[in-house]
Formats: C-alpha cells, structure tokens, sequence
C-alpha cells in the first residue's frame, strides 16, 4: 500500500470507528454505568491528564525508534481501551479504558504527521492532511447514522464494534503500512528520553515563529473544550426545535452535526484547492479572519434567541474549528525537523491539552449559572490567538537590508 493510501486508511478508518463509539459511550456511560455527573467530569479528566502525561514520551517513541510502530500501537490501544468500555459498566473501568484509549492517542498525536511528511514530502503533506481532514469528515458522517440503528438495538454495540475496527485497523496497518523513508537511530546512538525532549525544545526556544505557534495550541484547547460540552445543554435549555417534518430531538441532533460535517468537507475543499499552504503569511492571514469569524459566530449562537440564527451560528464555528485544525498542523509540520518532529508535534498536543484542563472546568462552572455568559466566554478565550497571528505575519516578514556604512547608493 502507498504510504498516502495508507494515511487515508488510518485517517478514515478511525473517524469512522471513533464515531461509532462517541455517539452512544456517553449514554452508555450515564444509563448502563449509571455515572453520576461528578463521575463524567472525571473521566474525561483522566482522559486529558493522560494526554498531559503521554504526549512527549509516546513523541520520542516516535523520533527515535519508528513512526510507523507508534501509530500501530496507537490504533491498538484505542481499541482495547474502547474495549474495555464497552463490555464492563463499571466505573473503574471506564476510567482504565480513558486511560488506555488516551494512551493510544497519544501516540497517534504528532506520529501520523511526522510519518506522512516522511514518506511524502512536506508539500505534498500539506494537502494530504486536508484530504485526510475530509476523509475524516465523512467517515464520522457516515459512522453517525449507523451507531444510532445498532444502538436501538443494543446500547453498548456500538462501542464493541467500533473497538474491534479499530484492532482490525491497527492488524492492518502492521501488514501493510509502508515507512521508508524514516532511519531509526542505531542502538548506540539512541537517545535517552529527556535528551530527545530536549532537543525539541532547544528547537523551539530557537525560533519565536515556533514558540508562536505552540501558544496558539493552549489557546484553541481553551476555546474548543467549553463549546464542546456546552453547546448541546445550551440548544435543549434555549430554544424549542422546530416541529418539522415531525423530527425528533435526536434526529434534530443528527441534522445538526451531519449538516456541519457536510459543510465542512466542502470547505476543506475549497480551502485544498485555493489556500497556498507554502506561504506562512497567507496562512496566517487565512486563520486570523477564520478565528476571528469563529470567535463572532460562537457569541451570536450564545446570545440569539433566533432557531434559525443559532443553528447558522453554530454551523460557521463548528466547521471553521474543523477546517482550520489541519491547516494549523500543515504550518506547524513545515517548520520542523524531521529527527524531532514528532515530539514538537506531541508539544502542540499536550498543549492544547492543557488548555482543555484548564478552560474546560472554569467554563463548566460558569455554565451552571448561565449558558449563555459560559458560551460568550468560551469565544472570548479564542481572541488571543488573534494578537498570536499578527506576531506570526511580523515574524514571517523578511529582516530589511541594512546597507553597510559609507556604502554606495
């Protein structure tokens, strides 16, 4: 298999099983393990600590031994820890199977990028992380109708199947994925696992345009964690769905997500085949009126009491999150070396996992007051990277000439 239809496969292949799973664990949380609301917000603490701790360590694994070994061992792990969900209700092992899972991730996080630009080429990466985002979007899209048929018959079958795609993914991948172009340092030269971070972060502190970029990552965590968990109690407690074409409220949901991954994928498009992805100052220009738009639509859908204009509202700043997501991650790889790729990488992810730690509850909090002045705030966290884009054009500018003294005209 070619190293991009590999990527695809890997790409596709886990939005469609991660949907199948995440449209029903959270039921399946609340109903079978009957998780009290203290116990959720736990779990998914246990899931973003876990991404805190493994982030850079699964990186190193990555940049010193194989790329291609950490995202088969990636793969494998969600599914066990999906696994382990699906077939025990139970508290203690929930919070094993985040732990698992989120493992897994971790060492998906920063490894697929640095392998694909491996195999390919940083131009060429560029746009495959676009077409991976698209493929992404429609196995997720596809995923949602299935998991709630399967559901309606067994709540946790979803969750089982979606965790054995996922072994079967990552069996797949071990027989299949091609990596040739990656040399994985000799016995004697590895690295101990600090001196490999370290080598990263005298990377980064080398380059403001870097540190620039990473800060950005802190920031969309903060922004991202409280829509996630917000806008669903803020549509139900808000507004009265329209009674059309007799649809009921899951189905209301379904419209809601389906419809942005739709125009989401067009976006993608659009922006693939438009964007220069080799010009940083372009880039940065696109993501600044794309935040900027995200950050104007998030307060719209917090404050209307309009259906219609929240669910438009909702539409723009959810897809602008998924287009912009693989834009960031294509100018993020082109600035980096390969031997420490995949571990500065896994520094943009623990990032904006800190940034879910430490927005998410906060958020939460004000939330229980007023969904409304959570949501605000929630769009309010993105302004920042706003002034961090306007300091990645400065940094981009070519230094001016500066002609030697007494030199002629």
């Amino acid at each position: 298999m070619s190293a991009y239809r590999a990527f695809l496969l890997l790409e596709g292949g886990t939005a469609f099983a991660f949907s199948l799973i995440v449209t029903v664990n959270l039921v399946w949380q609340a109903q079978a393990a009957q998780l009290n609301p203290l116990q959720l917000v736990l779990v998914g603490t246990v899931l973003e600590a876990t991404a805190l701790i493994g982030e850079v360590p699964t990186g190193v694994v990555a940049d010193v031994y194989s790329r291609r070994l950490a995202i088969v061992l990636g793969v494998l792990l969600m599914g066990g820890g999906f696994l382990i969900e699906g077939l025990l209700p139970r508290f203690d092992a929930i919070l094993l199977g985040q732990v698992v899972w989120g493992l897994g991730a971790t060492f998906l996080s920063g490894a697929t990028q640095a392998w694909i630009s491996d195999e390919i080429g940083q131009e060429d990466a560029a746009h495959a992380f676009l077409r991976g985002a698209q493929v992404q979007q429609v196995g997720t899209l596809v995923a949602v109708p299935i998991s709630v048929a399967v559901a309606a018959q067994q709540l946790n079958a979803p969750i089982l199947a979606g965790a054995v795609l996922l072994l079967g993914l990552g069996v797949g991948l071990a027989l299949s994925m091609p990596e040739r172009h990656f040399q994985p340092a000799e016995r004697h030269e590895r690295r101990p696992l600090l001196q490999t971070v370290g080598d990263g972060l005298h990377l980064v502190r080398g380059s403001p345009l870097l540190v620039t970029l990473l800060l950005l990552a802190a920031f969309f965590g903060m922004a991202s964690e409280g829509f996630d968990r917000l806008w669903t109690p803020h549509i139900l407690d808000n507004f009265s769905l329209p009674a059309l074409l007799g649809l009921s409220t899951i189905t209301w949901f379904g419209v809601l997500r389906g419809g942005g991954l739709v125009l989401a994928i067009v976006l993608t498009e659009l922006a693939r085949r438009r964007l220069d992805l080799g010009s940083g100052q372009t880039v940065a220009r696109a993501l600044f009126a794309a935040d900027a738009l995200r950050i104007t639509s998030t307060v719209v859908f917090a404050l209307t009491g309009e259906f219609g204009v929240a669910l438009g509202a909702f539409w723009v700043a959810s897809v602008l999150r998924s287009v912009t997501r693989p834009i960031y991650t294509s100018w993020l790889n082109q600035q980096l070396e390969s031997g420490s790729r995949a571990t500065v990488l896994s520094m943009s992810g623990q990032l904006d996992a800190l940034g879910q730690v430490l927005g998410g509850p906060a958020i939460g909090a004000v939330g229980t007051i007023s969904l409304r002045a959570a949501l605000v705030i929630t769009g309010l966290l993105l302004a920042p990277a706003l002034g961090l884009y306007v300091r990645a054009i400065a940094q981009l500018r070519p230094a001016p000439l500066v002609r030697p003294a007494g030199g002629s005209e």
